[in-house]
C-alpha cells in the first residue's frame, strides 16, 4: 500500500520535472528476468519505478542503505544491498532467491554511474552474468539515452530478452565470465544502436 501511495504522490511532480518515456515494455516477460541497464544518474531507478507498474527487486550499493530514510525506502521497494569492494556472497544469494521467486531483478552491470557523458558504456562486471547463468534467467537489455535533466525528456529503450545459454554447462571461471560479459555488452549496445536510428528518423521528420 505504501509503495502505491508513494508512486501516486511522486508521479505528478516528477513527471513534470523529469518527463520520461519508456519504449518496449512488451519485451518484459511475466516471469523472472534480469533487467540490465546502463547507469547515468541516481534518478535512473527512481524514474524507472515511477513509470513501470510491476515491482522490481533492485541491486544497489550498500552505502545507500546506510542513510536511514533512504535505506528504509530502498528495503521496502525491494532493494538488495551489495558491497562493491569484494565478492558479496550474501547479495548474490539474495539475487538468486529473488529470481527463484519469479521476480524481476534490476541491475546496473557497470556497478557505478558514468560521470563522463561522452563515454558510452563502462566495464561490465561479472556478477550479473554469473547470476543469470546459474539461475538460467533471461536478460532484458535496457538503454537510457542520456543523463536525466530537469524538463528534458528522458527515454528508456527496452530490448528483446536473450539468454546466456551457451554458458549454462560451462565452468564459470574468469575467462568464461569475460565472454559472457561481452555478450551482455553487445546486446546492450545493440539496443542503443537500434534506437539511435529511430531517434534520427523522428528528428528528420520533425525538421521536414
Amino acid at each position: 500500500m505504501f509503495y502505491q501511495i508513494a508512486r501516486i504522490l511522486c508521479w505528478l511532480p516528477l513527471s513534470i520535472l523529469h518527463p520520461t518515456k519508456i519504449y518496449g515494455k512488451e519485451n518484459i516477460p511475466k516471469g523472472k528476468a534480469i533487467l540490465s541497464c546502463n547507469h547515468r544518474s541516481n534518478w535512473d531507478i527512481v524514474l524507472w519505478l515511477l513509470h513501470t507498474k510491476r515491482r522490481n527487486k533492485i541491486l544497489a550499493k550498500k552505502e545507500l542503505f546506510q542513510k536511514k530514510f533512504l535505506g528504509k525506502i530502498l528495503h521496502y521497494l525491494g532493494g538488495i544491498e551489495i558491497d562493491r569492494n569484494g565478492n558479496d556472497i550474501s547479495a548474490i544469494k539474495n539475487c538468486i532467491r529473488a529470481l527463484k521467486e519469479e521476480n524481476l531483478l534490476f541491475i546496473f552491470p557497470e556497478g557505478t554511474r558514468l560521470h563522463d557523458e561522452s563515454q558510452i558504456l563502462g566495464e561490465i562486471k561479472s556478477g550479473m552474468a554469473m547470476i543469470a547463468i546459474r539461475t538460467k534467467t533471461p536478460i532484458i537489455p535496457i538503454w537510457i539515452e542520456r543523463k536525466p535533466k530537469i524538463f528534458r525528456l528522458s527515454r528508456y529503450f527496452i530490448g528483446k530478452p536473450f539468454e546466456l545459454s551457451d554458458f549454462y554447462d560451462k565452468k564459470l571461471d574468469e575467462q568464461t565470465l569475460e565472454k559472457a560479459n561481452q555478450v551482455v555488452r553487445e546486446k546492450m549496445l545493440e539496443v542503443r544502436e537500434q534506437n539511435l536510428k529511430v531517434s534520427k528518423k523522428k528528428t528528420k521528420k520533425q525538421i521536414k
